[in-house]
C-alpha cells in the first residue's frame, strides 16, 4: 500500500459569527454534486522534498491564485483517509484572515473527457470558493476532511 501525504490551509474569519474558506472540487466528475463535494485548499506534496508548511503554503496558492493571508498557523494535525492504493495522510493549519471569493482564480488539471475518447481537457482544480459556517460546512466537505473543522471549532472554543 502506498501513501501519498497531502497539506493545505483552512482559512477562517469571524464576521461575528465563524466561517470557514472552501473550494469546490472542479472538474466533470463534481459538476453537479453538492454535499461531500467541497475541500479545504490542500494537495499531494513529497515528504522528502519539501517542508510541511511551505507545501501547505505552495497548495493554497495553486488552488485559489491567491497568497495565504498573514496570521498565525493553527496546527490542526493530520488524518488519514482513504483505502487501498488511494490512502492519504492530511496535514491541515487553520489561519484567521480573509479573502473575497471572487477574486480566487484557480489553478488547472488535465485529464481524459470524456472517458476513454483520448482527448485531454483542462479543468480546474476548483470551480469555487465560498465562506461557510461550521455546521454548513460539514455538510460540504468530504467526510475524511471533517475532523479538521471539528479540531478548529474546539480550538476556538478552548
Amino acid at each position: 500500500m502506498s501513501l501519498r501525504y497531502s497539506a493545505g490551509v483552512l482559512l477562517f474569519r469571524r464576521s461575528p459569527d465563524l466561517e470557514v474558506l472552501l473550494g469546490h472540487m472542479g472538474g466533470p466528475l463534481w459538476a453537479k454534486k453538492d454535499a461531500s463535494a467541497w475541500s479545504i485548499p490542500k494537495g499531494e506534496y513529497d515528504p522528502a522534498d519539501d517542508g510541511l508548511q511551505a507545501a501547505a503554503r505552495r497548495e493554497f496558492t495553486e488552488e485559489l491564485g491567491l497568497p495565504v493571508p498573514d496570521g498565525d498557523w493553527i496546527p490542526l494535525g493530520n488524518v488519514q483517509y482513504g483505502s487501498g492504493s488511494s490512502r492519504k495522510e492530511v496535514t491541515i493549519w487553520a489561519v484567521e484572515g480573509d479573502l473575497d471569493p471572487a477574486d480566487v482564480v484557480p489553478g488547472t488539471f488535465d485529464m481524459e473527457w470524456p472517458p476513454r475518447s483520448g482527448r485531454i481537457a483542462q479543468f480546474p482544480e476548483i470551480d469555487r470558493a465560498e465562506w461557510f459556517t461550521p455546521d454548513v460546512a460539514h455538510e460540504k466537505l468530504g467526510k475524511g476532511q471533517r475532523p479538521f473543522l471539528d479540531r478548529l471549532v474546539q480550538y476556538l472554543n478552548d
